[in-house]
């Protein structure tokens, strides 16, 4: 490959963080202050998923080599029925970090054979009943509102994952676990 398509793949690459750059330095010409607070939120934000992300593809790494895809079969693929649901809000409860450590997990769990509509469950589970948010939620909202919040939201969440897997044909949802093949191996 030669230099100038290297230069541009890399460039390609790093264009949100080659824009984000570019953002700060005209606000910090613009406004100093809000340029100085807007590269100490990203300094933060980014720390903070250095920290969170190679743990969790560590655990991912060493779910995909000891979990057999068979066992994921057996518990959310196409046939697992209340299991597979069950599997779907345990993971997706039991879960902790923000929503963007979830998606990786969902990666893995497609490529495990995973019924689309159960990944698309565990994703809505994870980002309204953690359990941490639940505690925090209780304590400022009260257990009567987490209560409903949660009695209205996970049959909610789980008949739209149901009936996105149905909208979707067979072959665009084949087309999605190719791609999470492919892109991810």
């Amino acid at each position: 490959m030669s230099l100038k398509k290297r230069a541009f793949s890399l460039i390609k690459r790093l264009r949100f963080v080659i824009v984000t750059s570019f953002v700060i330095i005209v606000l910090y010409c613009v406004n100093s202050p809000a340029g100085l607070k807007a590269l100490e939120i990203s300094v933060s934000n980014t720390q903070e998923m250095l920290g969170l992300i190679p743990p969790i593809f560590i655990f991912m790494g060493l779910l995909d080599v000891w979990v057999p895809k068979e066992t994921f079969i057996r518990y959310m693929g196409e046939s697992s029925g209340l299991k597979g649901i069950l599997t779907a809000l345990f993971l997706g409860s039991a879960a902790a970090g923000p929503l963007y450590i979830a998606f990786p997990i969902a990666v893995l769990l497609m490529k495990k054979k995973a019924k689309f509509a159960y990944v698309l469950f565990f994703l809505g589970v994870w980002s309204t009943t953690k359990i941490p948010l639940l505690i925090y939620e209780i304590s400022y909202m009260g257990a009567k509102f987490t209560v409903i919040q949660v009695a209205v939201c996970i049959p909610l969440i789980l008949l739209f994952s149901l009936a996105i897997e149905k909208i979707l044909s067979a072959d665009e949802r084949e087309s999605l676990y190719i791609k999470a093949e492919s892109e991810f191996p």
